[in-house]
């Protein structure tokens, strides 16, 4: 395996972070509430980074995802990036990509995903009906991608269904998705009936799944990396009986395992998509990936907040606003003992590399 960006990987990497840095402030959050920054994502998209995605993968996706996780930034990239571009681009027919992806490319158009499956949504005749108690971005979307209860996947219009707002512990414009005899269009073949490159049988449900156990990985690598570097920076220069509280003993310990938790969270995501991007199976790395991405990350921006000492109980602090993406994250796609057992049912039947 190797990890390292290829140019254009790292040349997407470099942007993003520029125009993240550059825009995502703590003023313009706390301007955006529970919303998406528009402004924000209209200067993504004019950059092509979106677009981009197609080009670099789903490792490259991860990279961009940890520089808008650093900062917290409030635009609607991993949803469109995994249930969009990825999933059509894989998935779709030609007919299909030629319809939809211009619009997710350039940002006039964005999709989101009914994930993971509960079996609340049935199919009947190319029709939708069922209840999702919330989706991500859901109140920015154009298209939802949508698994119903025998995990086949269906592409919605938002504006067919019946979108009422819901807010989250993050600020991700959620919404509940109310489906009552909503037309949908058929994506991907059904389980089991394509192929990673290493001949193992994998559905369209389970590798969008998969990629978006990676991607939203990646970006909680990112939410736990800017966490703990506002940590740093706060214990570097406040002071208690005449010293910096980084010259303490305990709070480099609790420095030091957040670092080390962060890096284990991007480096199994980095795996992950390496492993996708290569059609090699990834289940298990995702599931990995995802493991150490809700275990970890948690304890990541506690430790970030418990830094901070009192500041960190602040709701005003650009801190707590890790926290709340940190939270959020550990339990989207799988709470710790549930990808857990995903993944020991994996490994007993022999199904993971």
């Amino acid at each position: 395996m190797d990890f390292t960006p290829t140019e254009e990987q790292e040349a997407a990497r470099e942007l993003a972070a520029r125009i993240l840095g550059d825009l995502s402030t703590h003023e313009r959050l706390t301007a955006a509430g529970g919303g998406t920054d528009a402004e924000l994502w209209k200067a993504l998209c004019a950059a092509g980074l979106p677009a981009a995605v197609e080009e670099i993968g789903l490792l490259g996706l991860v990279l961009l995802l940890e520089e808008q996780g650093r900062v917290t930034a409030q635009v609607p990239l991993a949803a469109t990036g995994v249930y969009g571009i990825l999933a059509v681009a894989r998935h779709g027919t030609d007919e299909q990509r030629a319809r939809l992806l211009p619009g997710l490319r350039d940002g006039t158009a964005v999709a989101t995903g009914a994930f993971p499956a509960t079996g609340a949504v049935t199919a009947r005749d190319g029709r939708l009906t069922g209840t999702v108690t919330w989706v991500p971005w859901l109140r920015d979307a154009a298209h939802v991608l949508v698994p119903d209860a025998d995990r086949a996947l269906w592409l919605v219009r938002a504006e067919d269904a019946v979108v009422e707002a819901v807010e989250l512990t993050a600020p991700w414009s959620a919404g509940r998705l109310v489906l009552d005899g909503t037309p949908a269009e058929r994506l991907g073949d059904a389980a089991g009936e394509s192929a990673y490159g290493d001949g193992s049988a994998v559905g369209a449900y389970e590798d969008v799944l998969a990629a978006a156990r990676t991607a939203f990985a990646g970006l909680q690598a990112g939410v736990c990396a800017g966490s703990l570097a506002r940590a740093v920076a706060y214990t570097s220069v406040r002071e208690q009986f005449g010293r910096p509280l980084a010259t303490r003993q305990a709070v480099q310990l609790r420095a030091a395992d957040a670092h080390m938790d962060t890096e284990a969270i991007r480096v199994t995501a980095y795996e992950a998509a390496w492993r996708s991007d290569a059609g090699l199976d990834c289940a298990g790395a995702a599931l990995t990936a995802a493991w150490w991405a809700s275990e970890a990350g948690k304890r990541v921006v506690h430790s970030g907040q418990h830094l901070h000492g009192g500041m960190g109980a602040d709701l005003d602090h650009p801190v707590h606003r890790h926290f709340l993406w940190g939270r959020q994250l550990d339990a989207y796609l799988g709470a710790g003992t549930e990808l857990l057992a995903e993944l020991g049912d994996l490994l007993a039947k022999g199904e993971t590399a």
